[in-house]
């Protein structure tokens, strides 16, 4: 039996337009400022481009720590305090008063479990807990399935109503509990170029946890190139770089956080459909949006969906994703046409 898991920060993404082995050696790399730090139980870095002062500098690092404690507060499922505790906590299907913040993420999240025909759901924990990947340590074991089926009937993200005014939140079942983990960092990122936007910052990148929001270049000549990891669960390779501007990235895979047992590999990754880890060939999925939030959902609905159903849904619904599938002679790549459209590769 073994467990094999992964580090979050750069798990797929590296922010090599930062890296000089992007640039041809003829080419002066532009001044970038930077600054990193931890939060959510991850990190979070931001790049912006140009000659920052170092007052300016701390100033912006302040403001940037201030609006991510502030979803962590909200958000948090390590928090007795946070919103998201104290609603999972309430045995009782009465409203509960929450944030504007909350109210918006969970809206999402509930559209998004709409939009994927339940792939995504907010309430899949009990079950991400139960074949231990969540925050408590177990040991490595196939669930009973009798446990899986008492979960199922518990979860479900059409148990869960959202108003956004006033901004309240209900359990149709009061044993239900919800985790934004899966969409929460994309918000994260989303909120932290807001307030970037909002001092007059164009230029810029910014990651959580994995969750990437690209505004503007790094120079004149020079686009932001974000570097996306081949699904390798034995080393570490760059598969793709693209040139993004004014865009949100995310991705999800299944190659680093695993238990096998009896020969069989059991994906983190929980079907909330079934109450089972996944077990098809999609090895990762990178979604482009102008939203992270939405972009960080998507890329989860997508590894549950499988590359059949994914694939169908992105060119449906016009959504930008690059699926990277396992076949028998290596790793094959699918781009629906709107990633194909918003994504330049760099060389």
């Amino acid at each position: 039996m073994k467990r094999s898991s992964f580090f979050t920060l750069a798990s797929f993404l590296i922010l090599i337009g930062l890296a000089a082995l992007t640039l041809r050696p003829s080419e002066p790399s532009p001044p970038v400022s930077q600054f990193t730090g931890l939060t959510m139980g991850t990190t979070f870095t931001v790049t912006l481009a140009g000659d920052i002062d170092a007052t300016t500098l701390d100033a912006i690092k302040q403001e940037a720590f201030a609006v991510l404690e502030d979803i962590n507060q909200k958000m948090s499922t390590y928090l007795p305090s946070s919103e998201v505790s104290r609603f999972s906590d309430e045995q009782t299907t009465e409203w509960m008063p929450v944030s504007t913040a909350t109210a918006e993420v969970v809206d999402l999240a509930l559209r998004i479990g709409a939009e994927t025909a339940g792939a995504f759901d907010i309430t899949v924990g009990p079950l991400v807990d139960l074949w231990g990947f969540g925050p408590v340590s177990r040991p490595d074991l196939v669930p009973a399935p009798s446990d899986i089926d008492r979960l199922l009937a518990i979860t479900g993200y059409e148990k869960v109503e959202c108003r956004l005014a006033p901004p309240m939140l209900r359990k149709v079942d009061p044993r239900l509990r919800i985790d934004l983990s899966a969409i929460a960092k994309g918000y994260a990122a989303d909120r932290v170029a807001a307030r970037l936007l909002s001092r007059g910052l164009h230029d810029f990148i910014v990651e959580v946890g994995g969750e990437v929001v690209v505004r503007g270049a790094k120079g004149p000549q020079t686009p932001w190139r974000i570097g996306i990891e081949s699904p390798l669960s034995d080393r570490r390779e760059i598969g793709d770089v693209l040139s993004l501007r004014d865009m949100a990235m995310a991705t999800s895979g299944d190659y680093r956080n695993y238990f096998e047992d009896n020969g069989r590999r059991y994906s983190h990754t929980i079907d909330p459909r079934t109450g089972y880890p996944i077990d098809h060939a999609l090895a990762a999925v990178t979604i482009l949006d102008p939203s992270c939030a939405r972009a960080d959902a998507l890329a989860t609905a997508f590894m549950v969906l499988g590359p059949d159903q994914a694939f169908s849904l992105a060119e449906k619904a016009n959504i930008a994703a690059l699926l990277i599938v396992k076949t028998p002679s290596g790793f094959v790549e699918k781009r629906s046409k709107a990633f194909q459209a918003k994504a330049p590769q760099s060389l």
